[in-house]
């Protein structure tokens, strides 16, 4: 068994909530907590579209949202629902015809705001096809795109907004038979985002969606959701998240397994605690540290590995992961294998020994599963 497997101080009380499905992805209830990104294509570029997904897919996402605002959208999803690895989500904003359409192209779950659709009767049509087609729905409310009997009200956007919002359209879902649907109220302003989720948390069972919409670059946005949707799963809030990031999607999915990692709500591939390098240092830490996680990414069991630059906290850290090195003297450092001192390497031909332990080891853990 992993070294890295979760001890009982570390545990988390999850929310009890619904469980619904995204395709075959369950969401909520006692499922692990799903990560998922959205494509940035143009969604008729079908070619283009799949390798997004697919390369999100790669690197861990569970489902994976698509933008449908016009027909050539809805047309194109057909083709790309058919290449696709993973459960997709049909983003909708206005347009009733497009969630249907793409309901009918075979999309796993429409994200839509009910009260921005229309008429009852176009709701109930929407509603209808998603029963139809066995689609999930996420009500997707955001602080930038309050009804404006809300902002009235309210005088700006704030939590209690949010989750009026947010709990106006489930009574519309609800009166109309819809069970199958979650729900997120995000916003750009993590104290905004996390009161409002705590309050939806409060007021409804139904299967939450994390996200601090529109956080920013990689590093910033990164951050910011890091302190949000961390403080919010701390909680036991969510049961899915997307980061979203002014980058690469993969880079989205990245995140948001880092953060589940951090919380041992989730693993995915190999966890690695590295030192931030210092005088110390008997090898180039950042360096080495860089080179594993590209040589690395292949991996998907989920392991430990310790990296650390001197004897200080090396040996400590190194017993309690799956394989460790600690940076000695005279070009030279130990080896631990499953938290046990093993051998020494010398540094220069350190990191392809490392990669080889940690494929070695990673068979062995899904051995012993």
């Amino acid at each position: 068994m992993s070294l890295n497997s979760i001890r009982p101080w570390r545990n988390i009380y999850r929310r009890k909530s619904r469980k619904i499905y995204v395709g075959n992805v369950p969401v909520g209830g006692d499922s692990p907590i799903s990560v998922q990104t959205m494509t940035n294509t143009l969604t008729h570029d079908v070619s283009a579209t799949v390798n997004q997904i697919n390369s999100c897919a790669d690197a861990g996402a569970d489902m994976v949202r698509v933008s449908c605002p016009d027909i050539a959208s809805t047309k194109a999803m057909h083709e790309i629902v058919k290449e696709s690895q993973v459960p997709l989500i049909a983003d909708i904003h206005f347009h009733y015809k497009r969630a249907i359409e793409a309901a009918e192209a075979g999309a796993a779950c429409l994200r839509i705001n009910p009260g921005n659709i229309g008429s009852s009767e176009r709701i109930k049509e929407v509603i209808k096809a998603a029963k139809d087609h066995g689609c999930s729905i996420r009500i997707g409310v955001n602080g930038g795109s309050l009804e404006k009997q809300l902002l009235d009200k309210y005088g700006e956007p704030c939590p209690d907004a949010m989750i009026e919002s947010g709990l106006n359209h489930i009574r519309i879902l609800e009166e109309n038979d819809f069970q199958n649907y979650k729900i997120s109220v995000k916003a750009s302003d993590v104290f905004m985002s996390a009161a409002a989720y705590q309050g939806l948390a409060e007021a409804t069972d139904a299967p939450i969606h994390l996200g601090i919409t529109e956080a920013g670059g990689l590093t910033s946005g990164t951050i910011k959701s890091a302190i949000g949707l961390g403080n919010l799963l701390w909680m036991g809030i969510g049961d899915t998240l997307r980061v979203s990031l002014s980058a690469d999607p993969v880079e989205e999915v990245k995140v948001g397994f880092e953060i589940l990692k951090s919380l041992g709500l989730r693993h995915r591939g190999v966890n690695i605690i590295s030192c931030p390098s210092c005088a110390r240092q008997g090898f180039d830490v950042i360096k080495t540290v860089s080179e594993l996680e590209k040589k690395l990414e292949h991996i998907k069991t989920p392991m430990s590995l310790s990296i650390i630059g001197c004897v200080v906290n090396g040996p400590g850290e190194a017993l309690m992961t799956d394989v460790g090195f600690t940076g000695g003297g005279a070009g030279s450092g130990m080896v631990y294998w499953a938290g046990k001192q093993d051998h020494k390497i010398e540094n220069e031909k350190m990191v392809d020994h490392i990669v080889k332990l940690v494929e070695k080891r990673s068979k062995e853990i899904d051995q012993e599963k």
